[in-house]
């Protein structure tokens, strides 16, 4: 029996696993449905539409930035388990909001007056949400699994969050937005339900006070946990990591209707091929290093994946001079010339970015205390979602002076730059503390 096989069989990680999937799904099912619809059926300007694009992202992503430390500390000082129920019973309230607003969007009721910021506050609320479960869902894995099972499990848990997203995303693209209104609350109680089972994770070491100030929790929490060298390089390329798969899932709606000339199950396949190479990336990459938690293949994942950044934009171009003159569905569209050379090219952005990702979340977990990690991964989700904001504003303000879509496909593939260097530094750093004397 492998590892991951025997986990999946155990309860002090199938419940986890099976509640983060649900979350997961649940978040992109929203999300998807959301933004697809308001692309394809309220705007008719590329330009607006990646403009919402953006601001949906950078919404979402601004919770982590304000309330991880909060999150961390919580999670440090609490027990997991019982946070986690907690907040999936609140999904069930949020949720209820953003299927109202989806509802009143379908109905044409006061959409861009009422129905379009109710669906971003459920949104924001959303982001909220994952925010407190972030740091939980990474630092409870070494508290309940034996460490030669901690990379596996977290490649378990990244695997099945992307092939949640790979479904909800799908989903999203192909059913009614009414139907999608009554599934986010269908799901919300359910995975309500599966987390009460989560067995008990009460908190390591010693009970601090918690500092409710969120800029000063931040501040601290980020200056104590960047001070080792590897956690440091770890944090920053997952950030630069995340930004660019902020930009390139900004950027796929748009894409798809306006240079592709997509339906919008189309481009709920594009994300969903994303998620699968994400999947595929992060189960591969615990094979390749046996276990071992280590930055050694990282440099060259990225640089792979910047050079699959580089042919998808090559084929978009190509694609663009001889596009059709109508939206076409998903059987036309795969069809058409180039449409495997364009999934294939995303496939392996997608592939090469899980394998680079998940060593670097098992780095947070494995290179300090057990009772440090919550908060750990708590001063990740800031700096992660300080950088993805960040890129969101970029691709907005691209998209406001009217770059194309396309051309700013080229942002993502500069950055896989960036990322391959600080992957460097971080596999130095490892290999320094491996040969420091003990």
């Amino acid at each position: 029996m492998t590892t991951s096989t025997h986990l999946l069989r155990r309860r002090r990680f199938l419940p986890l696993f099976v509640t983060q999937l649900f979350n997961a799904f649940n978040d992109n099912l929203y999300k998807t449905a959301m933004v697809l619809f308001v692309v394809y059926t309220v705007y008719s300007d590329e330009s607006q539409e990646g403009i919402f694009s953006a601001v949906a992202t950078g919404l979402f992503m601004l919770p982590f930035f304000l309330l991880s430390a909060v999150a961390g500390q919580l999670a440090d000082m609490r027990d997991k388990a019982r946070i986690i129920r907690t907040v999936k019973f609140c999904e069930i309230i949020l949720m209820l909001i953003g299927a109202s607003g989806l509802y009143l969007a379908w109905q044409g009721i006061a959409v861009d007056e009422f129905a379009i910021p109710l669906m971003m506050l459920a949104l924001f609320l959303t982001g909220v949400q994952s925010t407190f479960l972030g740091p939980i869902k990474y630092a409870i894995l070494p508290q309940h699994l034996k460490k030669e099972e901690v990379l596996a499990g977290t490649g378990l848990v990244e695997a099945g969050t992307y092939i949640a997203i790979l479904t909800g995303t799908i989903i999203a693209g192909w059913i009614p937005v009414e139907w999608a209104a009554g599934g986010i609350i269908f799901t919300a109680i359910v995975g309500y339900m599966v987390s009460r089972q989560i067995p008990a994770a009460p908190p390591l070491g010693t009970i601090e006070r918690i500092d409710w100030n969120i800029w000063r929790a931040s501040s601290n929490l980020i200056r104590g946990t960047m001070h080792d060298r590897q956690i440091y390089y770890a944090i920053i390329a997952i950030s630069f990591f995340w930004t660019i798969g902020a930009v390139l899932t900004i950027q796929f709606p748009p894409l798809a209707k306006n240079t592709l000339m997509a339906s919008k199950e189309v481009a709920s396949l594009f994300l969903a091929v994303f998620s699968v190479g994400i999947a595929i990336g992060s189960v591969s990459i615990n094979a390749l290093l046996k276990g071992t938690v280590s930055a050694r293949y990282a440099p060259i994942s990225v640089i792979l994946m910047g050079v699959f950044v580089v042919a998808f934009y090559l084929v978009c171009r190509l694609w663009a001079a001889n596009a059709p003159t109508e939206l076409m569905g998903v059987t036309e569209f795969i069809g058409w010339p180039m449409a495997t050379a364009l999934l294939l090219c995303l496939l392996g952005i997608a592939i090469a970015g899980g394998m680079f990702v998940v060593p670097l979340y098992a780095f947070l977990t494995t290179r300090v205390a057990a009772d440090q990690a919550a908060r750990t991964i708590a001063a990740n989700n800031i700096v992660n979602s300080g950088a993805m904001v960040a890129g969101a504003l970029i691709a907005m303000s691209l998209s406001f002076f009217g770059i194309p879509i396309a051309e700013q496909l080229l942002l993502s593939a500069g950055m896989c730059i960036i990322s391959a260097w600080l992957g460097r530094r971080l596999l130095n750093a490892e290999r320094e503390a491996q040969s420091a004397p003990a």
